[in-house]
């Protein structure tokens, strides 16, 4: 089937084939990051917070919500894109892939788009766990969704190259666990930037997940450390950027073709 030239079927059959595998495994994939992140809202949000002060008019158990939602959100996005484009490059069958009459931007839309759904659908999982341990409200629920469906898309497509990149399992983690975590525990998932001493809070606009972060919160809250115009203007350009790599490796055939 083709609609205005794509290959839709094509698309379907990865998109469905990557999320059958997922849910192969729903338990283990569903449970480590729901278990983790409950576990930092009992120590966080119930045993620590309720010894904090309130930021910016915000209990501490709740302000903290959407950081969490979002250390997973990034984590996991990454994670599904990467092994997900990975894998057949690691059996040998990425090759019939690429043979099959599937354009760059089909294989890039059934892959990243898989991704990015189980990604949304842990989002919102973890949203109403976090109902269960700390109460919290949602003032702009479209723009919440839309923050949850753009960072979804934007890092599963940095995951589908981290993915091409990697030569090997040990490469799938080095970003993640040695960038993106770090990033994302000194982006404000904790704290607000306003707490930091000056010369830390200039340092703290370099992060680019401070942005994210701050976006998805203005969207529960209507409180952020920058403006949402800055948290959306950063996510399209790295998304931009993305996209961009994703089209140079299609064009060149970097570590696919080789």
């Amino acid at each position: 089937m083709k609609l205005h030239g794509m290959n839709l079927y094509g698309i379907r059959a990865i998109y469905f084939f990557e999320l059958s595998r997922w849910f192969r495994t729903l338990v283990q994939s569903l449970a480590s990051p729901v278990i983790s992140t409950s576990l930092y809202f009992v120590v966080f949000g119930s045993a620590i917070g309720s010894r904090m002060n309130e930021i910016d008019g915000v209990s501490y158990g709740a302000f903290i919500v959407p950081g969490l939602i979002m250390l997973s959100l990034l984590t996991e996005s990454i994670a599904n894109a990467s092994f997900g484009i990975y894998m057949p490059k690691y059996a040998g069958t990425i090759y019939e892939i690429l043979s099959a009459p599937l354009s760059a931007l089909e294989i890039v839309i059934g892959y990243v788009g898989a991704a990015a759904s189980k990604s949304i659908m842990l989002g919102l999982i973890i949203a109403v766990t976090a109902r269960i341990f700390v109460p919290f409200h949602v003032d702009h629920p479209i723009w919440a969704l839309a923050f949850l469906i753009l960072t979804s898309f934007t890092f599963s497509l940095f995951g589908f190259i981290i993915g091409i990149w990697a030569t090997g399992w040990e490469k799938l983690q080095v970003v993640p666990l040695m960038i993106i975590t770090p990033l994302t525990f000194l982006g404000g998932s904790f704290y607000s930037i306003h707490m930091l001493p000056h010369f830390w809070q200039t340092l703290s606009l370099f992060n680019p997940v401070v942005y994210l972060i701050n976006g998805f919160r203005w969207s529960f809250y209507g409180i952020a450390d920058v403006t949402v115009v800055a948290s959306l203007s950063m996510t399209l350009a790295f998304m931009a950027v993305c996209l961009l790599i994703v089209w140079w490796v299609f064009r060149t055939g970097y570590r696919l073709k080789a």
